[in-house]
Formats: structure tokens, sequence, C-alpha cells
């Protein structure tokens, strides 16, 4: 499925579930899982790298673990879920010759079709119209911004008429530059449900309700595998728990 085929999902009413994965094993999970796409986001940074934010990991390092995520699914190319990969801080931002550079290297190296950035800053529309003008489909997000972390902090986005508005705008821009969906990360419902009926492209969820297209979710926060998760996403399973008391027990085995 192409990235642009998510419209057609959109108008069909089918939801959108959206998974992140960060090797070649937790991309056969979600793949087996049934998620129509798999992100590859940036949120490895914390996930897997341990870093505090996203703003570390680099664009090496995503590509990296793009081309692990493209070995781990199993099935035939089109039948593959759609490999969406986030680009880092300081890839886009710095100027549309960069940006383009930084979703190129990630398309030709790995199994990745389309790029996701964040914001709608007049030099971020630039950007993705350059993208697309390129050949090189673009997923926008919106609301609650990891890369911008030190500015908004994590708190809910959008909360007043007048900031929700700002974004309705910026959302339209966004389709407008070429966007083919729109991740809308923690802001109130009713925007979500707004932006879902009046614009063309799938409006992907994130702590913004069930009035959207799909959804999105860390599938490590899914698993319970994260110490803490977020409050739009509680853990469906004691993932660590479960771990760590099997390995004890192995442990405990071997002395007997």
């Amino acid at each position: 499925m192409l990235p642009a085929e998510l419209i057609n999902l959109k108008q069909s009413g089918k939801p959108i579930i959206i998974l992140t994965a960060w090797d070649s094993i937790s991309a056969g999970l979600v793949e087996e899982a049934g998620a129509d796409v798999v992100l590859v986001g940036d949120s490895l940074s914390m996930v897997v790298l341990g870093h505090a934010t996203t703003l570390p990991v680099t664009l090496e390092q995503m590509l990296h673990h793009a081309q692990a995520v493209g070995r781990g699914l199993s099935g035939l190319t089109n039948d593959q879920p759609i490999i969406v990969c986030d680009l880092p801080f300081l890839s886009y931002q710095c100027g549309e010759d960069k940006a383009v550079a930084a979703a190129g290297k990630l398309i030709k190296n790995s199994c990745t079709s389309a790029v996701k950035l964040e914001g709608a800053e007049p030099e971020v529309i630039s950007v993705i119209a350059r993208l697309v003008r390129m050949g090189i489909p673009v997923m926008g997000h919106l609301g609650l911004t990891p890369q911008s972390v030190h500015r908004f902090g994590y708190r809910r986005q959008a909360e007043d008429p007048q900031t929700q508005e700002k974004v309705y705008q910026q959302a339209l821009q966004l389709e407008d530059a070429g966007c083919f969906a729109l991740v809308l990360e923690h802001v109130p419902n009713e925007l979500s449900g707004k932006l879902r009926k009046n614009l063309k492209i799938p409006i992907i969820g994130i702590g913004a309700g069930e009035n959207c297209d799909g959804q999105v979710r860390v599938t490590a926060d899914l698993i319970g595998l994260t110490k803490k998760q977020p409050p739009f996403s509680p853990a469906l399973i004691p993932g660590r728990e479960i771990f760590i008391e099997a390995l004890q027990s192995w442990v405990k085995e071997q002395h007997p």
C-alpha cells in the first residue's frame, strides 16, 4: 500500500492503525498484530537509547533502526505495512536542501516509504512542499510536538479557542502543502473531530480522543515495557513485570 492510499481507508471508514517499531523483533510483532503503518518514531531515543527526550537521536541512528525494522517485516512488499520514519531534530529545521538530503537518505537506504515532520511554521511548510515535489511522501504532526519540549513541555495543547483555531489553520496548511496524513497529539477531542470532518487527509490521534480516522501508539508503552506511560496510553499488560519475573525464575533455576 502506498502512503496516499490511507486516504482511501479514511473514505471507507476503516480505522487506521499505526504502531511504532525500533528493530526487527518489534517490527514483526506489530506487523502480525495487523498495523497498517509501522512508525519508526524518534521516541526510540527514549525507549531504546535511554535519553530523556527525543532530541539527541541522530539521522544515522534513525536510519540504522529503520533498516532493522525493514528486515523484520515478513510479508511481500505490496502486503507489508507502510513504513514511516521520523525526521529527527535539526534534520529539517535548517533548510530545504538539508531536509531533502536527510529524507532522501532514509528513503534510499531503507524500506521507509515516507517521513514524518513536526510543526507547521512557515519554514516547515516550505520544507514539506519541497519534499513532496521531490517525490517524498510526508506525514504531518501537530499538537504536542516532542521536539519542541523545551518550549511547550509535554502538557496538553490547544485547550482554548484561540490555540485550537491556530492548530486548525496549521492543519489546513499542512494538507495544502501535500501531507498525506496528520498526527494530532494530546489535544481536545472536539478539535480532532473538526479536523477529521473538514480535511481530506486522515487524522491520526494519540491522546486526541476517539473522533479520529485512526490511532497511533508507542508499542513499548502499550505492552508495558516503559517505566512510565503517558496518561493517554496506558499499558495493556504489565510487560516489564512479566519479563522480569520470568527472567528471575530462570536465574534462580541456575542457582539451585
